[in-house]
């Protein structure tokens, strides 16, 4: 950790005398004028019965410096008056821009704070002295908003945390060219109904929440954004973990980070960041540069004002930079695209994990699904374009037929679960987990393409255990090609992922897959319980790319991860995403059968986009896409680190 305390902190506390800011004072931002450093910050008093309601009211208080240390002259600055901000004022940040000192806080329009009423305010001064007008500035859930201290390409720009309180919350950015565009509502509408094109990608798993810290500060090399990382953010059960981390945009185009510090600036120590109205919190309001040092402004335990410094050219030299930190699929806006069918028994209860496969020009989604009894089925959809569905069979595809297959008592979960398919030739090859109720084994059949294309359901081959006896086996895949003249499968056997080879696919004669390698779960991390392959493998100059899914020790969720195996030598791993690139977010993946689940069985790909259609909650069936390109050249840069070279 780069960054010192100051030995004066906090150098803000509750002041006993002023009844408005009795409890707490705290999340300072500071701002450089003519006399010297003005501080805004949130101020909280004792509980009273206000409007009626009995809380305790976040008011916005300022004070001066000489030495941006130590603060004088505090006095109440911005205090609810409009019905937008009625219930608080809340962390504020200032900029000056045009001659003009803005600052903008989260005001709460409503007890108990909600999403509806939880949103982003202005206040505009000339002097820091007085405010002589302020705005609603957005009409939707946000908080953390800055301005750039000088116009981009000609426009105001602001950075914002959208969806705060409605999770998944998106740090974003907006730019216009009129300065009263910053309250206009009709801007703000079109704007968040695009939100997803405006965000910056700051969180690295779908757990975590990021807010907007300070104002960005300019240097020679980017914009500098220190922010607040708040890891386990939506977990149950777990405890939040506050963090200051800083991030480097991109001067012209801020939406592009150039370089990432990795490691934690400022995390919980210090006794007053360890106890207070909150605990255990750290959370950056502003930055100031002077004097060849960085300053970071700061709200700890939610009750004291502090700040912390470091040598501004040892901070830059921490920057990686050229290394993305996250890449994220690309989910349809329309989905899920397949629900359960209620006058269909087989598929009433629900359809998910869904395999796919290109013939010619068109998508087959060969789907699972689950019958009120608890059976699963196997059903398919068919796409023209990989997008729309344009067929879906009343009937299930795949007969039941195997001892493995049929549940040994009533009701008892069974069936035929999770799908791959894999064309070799003019023959498709199913793998799926055969389940009888007791011990999930995998198992194989195969039809030929033109078959498959006739719906002659009945020539599926009879199914054919390839799992070794008396271990759970599930997660099958084959290679769409022999490897060095051998088939090569991969599959989980609980934590791994077995990778097996054999010179056929005769396993009539009581063979099972054997194993020359695995891939194991990483420490520490989103996939550290246990992993299993997704789709079927797909080739490229530079390797097979295999998406695989984690599950978390923190929170269980199952997430989707991706890595680059060896063309000839798929026991070497020649690289793995450090993030998922697909995670239950929405709320028909985080609430089902199986909450907090995204499950893809299969891919199709287009050119250079890879559709990955993917099961949600173990309920519906989803789609999204990837950039082939973007994946590469993400798993290459994520092998080496560069770091940003200051002068």
């Amino acid at each position: 950790m780069i960054f010192t305390r100051n030995p004066l902190n906090p150098i803000l506390k509750p002041e006993p005398a002023h009844d408005w800011e009795s409890y707490a004072a705290f999340n300072g931002s500071i701002i450089k004028t003519d006399e010297g450093y003005s501080m805004c910050y949130r101020a909280m008093g004792e509980e009273i019965m206000y409007s009626g309601k009995k809380l305790r009211l976040s008011t916005i208080g300022i004070a001066t410096s000489k030495d941006a240390v130590t603060f004088e002259n505090r006095s109440l600055f911005i205090k609810p008056e409009e019905p937008w901000e009625l219930f608080g004022c809340e962390d504020p940040r200032v900029v000056h821009i045009d001659g003009k000192y803005l600052i903008f806080y989260t005001a709460i329009g409503n007890w108990p704070p909600n999403a509806s009423g939880i949103r982003v305010a202005v206040a505009i001064s000339d002097d820091m002295k007085t405010i002589r007008e302020r705005h609603l500035v957005t009409p939707f859930n946000a908080k953390a908003m800055a301005m750039f201290p000088e116009k981009i390409d000609g426009k105001y720009t602001v950075i914002l945390t959208a969806n705060t309180d409605i999770p998944p919350s998106y740090a974003a950015i907006a730019q216009f060219e009129n300065f009263e565009t910053l309250w206009d509502e009709e801007f703000w509408d079109k704007w968040y109904h695009d939100l997803k094109t405006h965000s910056i990608n700051l969180r690295r798993i779908n757990s975590d929440q990021v807010e907007i810290g300070a104002a960005p500060v300019k240097t020679p090399q980017g914009w500098v954004l220190i922010h607040s990382y708040i890891k386990h953010y939506t977990s149950d059960n777990v405890q939040k973990e506050f963090r200051i981390e800083g991030a480097l945009l991109d001067l012209q185009d801020p939406k592009h980070i150039i370089g990432r510090i990795e490691k934690v600036l400022l995390s919980p120590e210090a006794p007053y960041e360890l106890e207070g109205q909150i605990n255990h919190v750290v959370f950056p309001e502003s930055a100031l540069i002077e004097n060849g040092k960085i300053h970071i402004y700061y709200g700890a335990a939610d009750s004291y004002c502090a700040v912390a410094s470091a040598d501004l050219s040892e901070f830059m030299s921490r920057f990686e930079i050229g290394t993305p930190t996250t890449i994220k699929c690309e989910k349809f806006s329309y989905n899920p695209i397949l629900k359960p069918i209620q006058e269909h028994k087989w598929e009433s209860k629900a359809v998910y994990n869904p395999a796919a496969i290109q013939l010619g020009e068109t998508t087959y989604i060969v789907y699972r699904t689950m019958s009120e009894d608890n059976q699963s089925y196997l059903g398919l959809a068919i796409s023209s374009d990989g997008y729309h569905i344009d067929e879906r069979l009343p009937e299930m595809i795949y007969p039941l037929r195997s001892e493995y297959e049929l549940p040994k008592r009533p009701g008892q979960y069974a069936g035929v679960e999770d799908p791959r398919l894999t064309r070799i030739d003019d023959t498709i090859y199913i793998m799926y987990t055969a389940f009888n109720g007791d011990l999930p084994r995998l198992a194989m059949s195969s039809i030929s393409v033109q078959n498959f294309l006739d719906r002659k359901w009945d020539t599926w081959t009879h199914p054919v255990i390839i799992s070794p006896p008396n271990i759970a086996d599930k997660d099958g895949i084959l290679f769409p090609e022999k490897i060095n003249g051998r088939y090569v499968f991969l599959h989980r056997i609980e934590p791994d992922i077995i990778i097996a080879e054999t010179d056929h696919l005769d396993f009539e004669h009581g063979e099972f897959l054997g194993s020359i390698g695995k891939i194991t779960p990483q420490k520490g991390t989103w996939d550290a319980v246990k992993i299993g392959v997704n789709g079927p493998p797909i080739k490229t100059n530079e390797g097979w790319i295999v998406f695989y899914h984690g599950i978390s020790q923190i929170d269980r969720h199952y997430r989707l991860g991706v890595f680059l195996l060896d063309l000839y030598d798929v026991t070497h791993v020649i690289a793995r995403a450090p993030y998922p690139v697909l995670e239950p977010e929405m709320y028909f993946e985080r609430e089902g059968i199986v909450n907090n689940v995204v499950f893809p069985c299969g891919q199709v790909v287009k050119g250079d986009t890879i559709i990955l259609y993917y099961g949600g909650a173990d309920k519906v069936v989803c789609g999204a896409t990837l950039s082939i390109t973007k994946i590469l050249d993400y798993l290459n840069r994520s092998l080496t680190k560069k770091y940003l070279v200051a002068p």
